[in-house]
């Protein structure tokens, strides 16, 4: 966890006022209650990249977390398509669910027509304020991929938004607005990924892993077809888990290893150097802007 960056506009500290607010915590709301966290992604596989470790390890401390996946993913392969995919995505995440202890919701837009329209924006604003979210999950605006880029907009479009009263006002507004935070990516332009939040996942990797290889779809069919690698899936149960859990101990080490002093700085150093793998977040500019005490009760890992 690195210490608050100053705002680029203003060159006030992140860190001023909205801790301030609690950090997203109402006065009514007692500090003790479980943390509220809501992640959207593009695709019925996104979240579970990107936040699979860190969902699991706030579920097993009793915190409540939704991952959202704004459209079903109904085009996602190279051999189906339409509502008999959609439903199979959905079955795959909503095993991924029991998996990491969460909750999960597939919306009904089309995979590859994601539009970033006022109607979709309240949708986001809507599920935010009905979640009662403490901390916001979400891509950052500069991907390859339109849904991506779009899932983005949607929710920056949404961080204030979710404080007016006005907006939606059949859904009662937050008090206070929620944490935003970017998921890592490997994108430089226009700027690259900047970790603020870096958080070890060993002692919930195998969930993670198991999640990986419960959506089959994706990772043992359709992005090894993509890859031309379809051949290369092996047939046995166990061999096909571990060679789909290898691509992302790749990745989640390349994490751990990218922010290596970040985990140094958030754990015990000797545990922070030891971690073998990590989901990395950067805090978004556009809601809350919380001090390193008000991160460590919204992560509540560090030591």
């Amino acid at each position: 966890m690195r210490a608050p960056r100053k705002n680029r506009n203003s060159g006030v500290l992140l860190a001023s006022v909205a801790l301030l607010l609690s950090v997203g915590r109402s006065p009514a709301q007692p500090e003790d209650r479980p943390l509220r966290i809501i992640a959207f992604g593009a695709h019925p596989d996104d979240c579970e990249i990107k936040a699979g470790g860190v969902a699991a390890l706030w579920a097993a401390r009793g915190h409540k977390v939704k991952f959202v996946s704004l459209t079903n993913g109904d085009i996602g392969h190279f051999a189906m398509a339409g509502g008999e995919l959609a439903l199979r995505r959905t079955a795959e995440v909503q095993a991924c669910a029991r998996i990491l202890g969460i909750e999960t919701v597939v919306l009904d837009n089309h995979d590859g027509e994601l539009m970033p329209t006022l109607d979709n924006r309240k949708v986001v604003a809507r599920l935010i304020r009905e979640w009662q979210a403490d901390v916001v999950l979400c891509p950052r605006p500069n991907d390859y991929h339109p849904d991506h880029r779009y899932t983005a907009i949607l929710v920056q479009d949404a961080a204030f938004m979710v404080t007016v009263p006005f907006f939606t006002p059949d859904t009662p507004r937050l008090p206070v607005n929620p944490v935003f935070l970017y998921y890592s990516d490997r994108f430089e332009k226009p700027n690259p990924f900047d970790a603020d939040v870096v958080v070890g996942i060993d002692d919930v990797a195998e969930k993670k892993w198991d999640c990986m290889a419960a959506l089959r779809s994706q990772f043992s069919e359709w992005n090894a077809w993509h890859a031309g690698v379809l051949d290369q899936v092996p047939a046995e149960e166990a061999a096909r888990r571990q060679w789909v859990a290898a691509q992302f101990q790749a990745r989640d080490a390349a994490t751990a290893d990218r922010w290596r002093e970040l985990l140094i700085r958030a754990y015990d150093p000797a545990r922070g150097r030891a971690f073998r793998y990590a989901e990395a977040f950067e805090i978004c500019e556009y809601g809350s802007q919380p001090s390193p005490d008000a991160l460590r009760r919204l992560f509540p890992f560090f030591e």
